[in-house]
């Protein structure tokens, strides 16, 4: 057993879009869960806040305060973001979410996003959550960040960014410019 943690911890490490739940059976997995696989993670609905204290802290905190977003992605960003609801599905487990998130957050900061309008939850290792809304939101790699207007889905940014950054990817879709996120058809 010990040798498929393993294996599998490693499949993990390599990228959040791929689950690992595909090849294991039920008795497997609560084998490993009570290995204390999912440590320290969140899981469910969380604030910023939870994201600046320990262990999160080691590894939101330097990526927040070195990310410096591009003058003309943010002037767009802060003139159309708040005219949306976002929804934020994130594993703290997960390198893309560890990069692109605290990214993220620092946009919405710098736009005086109101966050009451943002809905963040965190995913275990197997991306799913207590209320299973990841299953409602078609959510299969992290960090996937959907953007609502009017209660409508408008788009969705997921795992990486399609331009040279995030927050271009960010202001091409609350502009209502064309934008496809990797997975989209």
């Amino acid at each position: 057993m010990k040798k498929k943690f393993l294996i599998l911890l490693a499949v993990m490490a390599i990228s959040c879009g791929n689950t690992i739940n595909k090849n294991l059976n039920e008795e497997e997995m609560v084998e490993i869960e009570t290995d204390d696989f999912q440590k320290d993670i969140l899981l469910g609905e969380f604030k910023k806040e939870d994201l600046q204290q320990k262990p999160f802290s080691t590894w939101f905190e330097p990526e927040y305060e070195e990310f410096q977003p591009q003058e003309k992605a943010m002037k767009d960003i802060h003139e159309n973001i708040g005219d949306y609801e976002i929804k934020l599905l994130m594993g703290t487990w997960c390198g893309d979410s560890r990069r692109e998130v605290p990214k993220f957050l620092k946009l919405l900061d710098k736009s005086n996003y109101d966050y009451d309008k943002l809905e963040m939850v965190a995913v275990d290792h197997n991306k799913s959550t207590p209320s299973q809304i990841e299953k409602e939101l078609d959510v299969h790699h992290v960090p996937t960040i959907i953007f609502y207007k009017d209660g409508v889905e408008v788009n969705r940014f997921v795992e990486y960014p399609q331009e040279e950054s995030i927050e271009e990817d960010i202001a091409k879709i609350v502009s209502g410019k064309e934008y496809k996120d990797s997975y989209a058809e």
